[in-house]
């Protein structure tokens, strides 16, 4: 089981200084070199439920870059569970690095047809699994269930006195459990990746509604930023940019300006929009003078091989 020890790095910039803000990282990517991020908290009480109930295979879902997928391959070999992985998409015989990796780590690859993994949550398709397989215990795509939102309860620490903290979302799991375990002072700010109409906000709300029935949360939209500043929690996919997993010269260049002055590395496809929203909002004034934020870096950095493969960068 791996050992959660906070490591929060703080950063330096003259941006900061002239908006009065102290601007710190949560570097959930250091956590471990594959199992990284918010993808061992959305694991790891399923894994502990899944030995419970003394299963010995564990089936997920992923795209063929997905972390969670590298993730759980990684997170089942420590372990000692069978993993399989049901895949999005055709086979092919060139792996790319994160299923080649995966494959390494001793997870059963499956590919299905787009049309087929749309049903992956209908009883036919598990009943269908469970043929194949044999009794599993099954996880969603990107562990988004209710012990992957209780994991992610524990990121944040109740003593850490930040004022307004600061994630990346693609199923909102993360960031629900983020929201969840924030103290009531707190504003969560959620910079979604994904384009088009902004559902996250709904999602979370419904998982949260879920998970903890007898507490009332309350979450806004883009709304919250048209305000002078921000002050209340939120999910803004104002930072989508071309949508998931696209490319865009002006993210490409903010990330290579970013790593080489603060020499933290960010993931195309999650903390570049995160960090790129955040400097773009303190420029805007829309922190409050003498703040303390907090920007959740949840990891990713497996995939970046995969992604300059596909766009033929570097």
């Amino acid at each position: 089981m791996i050992t959660y020890d906070p490591i929060i790095q703080k950063l330096n910039s003259g941006l900061f200084t002239e908006h009065n803000l102290s601007v710190e990282v949560l570097r959930l990517d250091l956590i471990h070199p594959e199992i990284s991020g918010n993808k061992w908290f959305k694991l790891k009480r399923n894994l502990q439920k899944a030995r419970a109930g003394n299963f010995k295979t564990i089936i997920t879902f992923g795209g063929a870059f997905s972390n969670h997928i590298a993730a759980t391959a990684a997170a089942c070999k420590l372990e000692g569970f069978r993993s399989v992985g049901i895949i999005r998409g055709e086979e092919t015989e060139n792996l790319n690095p994160t299923l080649l990796k995966a494959k390494e780590n001793g997870m059963l690859l499956h590919f299905v047809d787009r049309e087929s993994y749309s049903r992956k949550t209908q009883e036919p398709f598990k009943n269908e699994l469970l043929k194949i397989f044999g009794e599993h215990y099954l996880i969603p795509e990107g562990g988004n269930n209710e012990e992957g939102i209780l994991g992610c309860t524990e990121i944040l620490k109740p003593e850490w006195e930040h004022d307004i903290i600061f994630c990346a979302c693609g199923t909102a799991a993360t960031y629900a459990g983020i929201l969840a375990g924030s103290r009531v002072d707190q504003v969560v700010v959620g910079i979604s990746v994904l384009k088009g109409e902004n559902t996250l906000v709904k999602d979370a709300l419904d998982q949260l509604h879920f998970v903890f029935p007898t507490q009332k949360f309350t979450l806004h939209g883009n709304d919250a930023l048209d305000k002078k500043v921000i002050s209340e929690s939120c999910i803004t996919n104002n930072y989508c940019f071309n949508g998931y997993a696209k490319l865009d010269k002006q993210l490409i260049a903010f990330k290579n300006e970013f790593e080489k002055e603060f020499t933290i590395p960010l993931d195309y496809i999650y903390t570049n929009k995160l960090f790129y929203a955040v400097f773009d909002l303190i420029k805007q004034n829309k922190t409050k003078p003498n703040s303390k934020l907090l920007l959740i870096h949840c990891g990713g950095l497996q995939g970046n091989k995969g992604f300059e493969e596909r766009y033929q960068l570097g």
